[in-house]
C-alpha cells in the first residue's frame, strides 16, 4: 500500500500575523496528514496577533509555534515545494509574488482583515471568529476535492469557487 500525496499549501497575507496564520492552522488539523500548511507575508509584522492565538485556542487548534514571516522563505531553492497558493488578503493579491518553484495552482481567498476591526474587545473578538470561520469554511470545501483524481482545468475553477464563498472580501470576475 502507497502512502497518500501529502499536497504543500502556502497561505499568504500581507502581515502574516492573523488571517494566514488562521488558515495554517486550521488546514493542518483539517486535513488529517493530506497537506502540510504554511503561511508567510509580503511584509510581515514580525508578531502573531494576540486575537487570532486566542481565536486558534477557543476553537481547538495548535496555536503554538507560529512566527511571522516573509514569503522570501519560501522562493528559496530549499524551500518546500508548493502545490497551492491562496491570497487571503486583497493587498497581497495584487502583490507582485516571488516566482514559485513547480508552479503552484493559485486562487484569491480574500476576506476582511479581523486585525483592522477597531472597537471593544468583543467586536475585535467577534471579527477573529468570523474571519476563523469563513477560512475554515473554505478549506473544508477545499479538502473535500477530488485532488488526484481531477484534471487541472476543473480544478482552478473549484480553486475559485471556493475564494467566491460567504465573507470574500471581493468578488471575483465570473468566468464568460
Amino acid at each position: 500500500m502507497t502512502a497518500e500525496r501529502v499536497y504543500n499549501v502556502l497561505f499568504l497575507c500581507t502581515g502574516n500575523s492573523a488571517r494566514s496564520i488562521l488558515a495554517e492552522s486550521i488546514l493542518n488539523a483539517e486535513g488529517n496528514g493530506r497537506f502540510k500548511a504554511y503561511s508567510a507575508g509580503s511584509q510581515p509584522r514580525g508578531e502573531v496577533n494576540p486575537h487570532a492565538v486566542k481565536e486558534l485556542e477557543a476553537l481547538g487548534y495548535p496555536s503554538t509555534g507560529f512566527r511571522s514571516k516573509s514569503w522570501d522563505e519560501f522562493a528559496e531553492p530549499d524551500a518546500p515545494q508548493m502545490d497551492f497558493i491562496f491570497t487571503v488578503c486583497d493587498s497581497a493579491a495584487g502583490e507582485a509574488c516571488p516566482v514559485w518553484i513547480g508552479h503552484p495552482m493559485t486562487a484569491h481567498w480574500g476576506i476582511e482583515d479581523p486585525a483592522a476591526v477597531e472597537g471593544s474587545e468583543m467586536e475585535r473578538s467577534r471579527a477573529f471568529a468570523q474571519a476563523a470561520s469563513f477560512l475554515k469554511n473554505r478549506i473544508m470545501a477545499f479538502i473535500s476535492l477530488p485532488l488526484a483524481s481531477i484534471d487541472r482545468l476543473a480544478l482552478e475553477s473549484h480553486l475559485r469557487q471556493i475564494g467566491t464563498m460567504e465573507g470574500a472580501s471581493i468578488k471575483q470576475p465570473k468566468a464568460s
